[in-house]
């Protein structure tokens, strides 16, 4: 192409390169597609109707015990009256036979125990704390992989320089390459490397610190930094990125919630992720031509701290199993409804 000059055949290139990334994307949709339930949902569900059938029971004792007390108080004391005890008795028994079973679950009862779940500050804080550090991951992430043109302009390699349009398009991919090879890709391996060493938590406070040091420095120095000292910095920054809160948000709310509630709460979760780089694709162009860059990054410095300081809302997940908690917290709710 470079020597031919036929840059047309980009446009064939990219289509191939589309192609090819199909690949392993509908062989992870197959094994999606056949992969079997888990056994944790499974237990779950098997949970949760033994304990609507253990509330059901509590219920109805208290009904039993309600209707038994009655009975005596309503009674006279003459002995020719006995009879009418026992008539009464028998009364009762039909009606305890008579009672219908659990009514199977549905979503009003699904929703409402969310609520009561979630209605305690010792829960809601960590569904706070893992929706809040992905929104506030997701402003700074994107802000920055979105608009990586502005990183590769520093570093020289946006593809505006060059004699053709082949050499300009090669500066552009080796910018890119740069980017991911130096911080990204290696960031994820060190995440997998050492998750299970250093702890979910301290690896996400680390990358959010971090974040916010290279954030600094960027900020600071936008304009005077050298190449060289730029792409160290901003390397780093993408190191730290993946190195933490990138691969943490999505780890947290997989583990850190009963099984029960896991989906609903991850899906809040991810969420407020997404609206966060929304948020930022939509307005980190206007900002900078109103505020510049280096002002941006600094608000995505603040957006660092604030992930670290809602971080410290989450326990630690490690060796933690989220369902065996639930469970002890359900016995002792059983156990106090029961003196009560």
């Amino acid at each position: 192409m470079e020597v031919e000059g036929h840059v047309s055949k980009v446009d064939g290139v990219w289509r191939v390169v589309v192609g090819v990334s199909l690949i392993p994307a509908f062989g992870t949709l197959y094994q999606r597609l056949t992969l079997p339930e888990a056994t944790r949902y499974k237990k779950s569900q098997q949970q949760a109707r033994r304990l609507a059938d253990e509330e059901y029971d509590i219920d109805e004792l208290k009904k039993k015990n309600e209707a038994t007390v009655s009975v005596p108080e309503q009674q006279p004391t003459a002995t020719h009256e006995e009879p009418s005890v026992s008539s009464s008795s028998s009364d009762i028994k039909p009606s305890d036979s008579s009672i219908s079973a659990p009514p199977p679950e549905n979503k009003t009862r699904q929703i409402r125990e969310f609520v009561v779940y979630f209605s305690e500050w010792r829960h809601f804080k960590i569904l706070l704390g893992t929706c809040m550090c992905w929104f506030l991951l997701d402003i700074a992430f994107y802000g920055i992989n979105l608009n990586q043109n502005v990183v590769l302009q520093q570093i020289g390699f946006d593809g505006k320089t060059g004699s053709t349009a082949w050499e300009k398009l090669y500066r552009l991919a080796v910018g890119n390459i740069i980017i991911t090879a130096l911080g990204f890709v290696p960031g994820y391996y060190a995440t997998i490397l050492t998750v299970e060493w250093l702890g979910r938590k301290k690896i996400q406070l680390m990358g959010f610190l971090m974040e916010a040091l290279f954030l600094a420095i960027l900020a600071g120095r936008f304009h005077h930094l050298s190449k060289p000292a730029f792409i160290v910095c901003f390397a780093l920054l993408q190191f730290f990125f993946n190195f933490g809160a990138n691969s943490t948000t999505y780890i947290y709310p997989a583990e850190v919630f009963p099984t029960r509630f896991k989906a609903f709460a991850h899906g809040m979760s991810a969420a407020c992720g997404k609206a966060g780089a929304i948020i930022s694709a939509l307005v980190f162009n206007t900002l900078s031509k109103k505020i510049g860059t280096p002002s941006v990054l600094w608000i995505f410095f603040a957006c660092s701290i604030a992930g670290a300081g809602f971080t410290l809302l989450l326990p630690e997940v490690k060796m933690r199993d989220a369902d065996l908690v639930y469970e002890e917290e359900q016995q002792e709710k059983r156990r106090l409804q029961r003196a009560a």
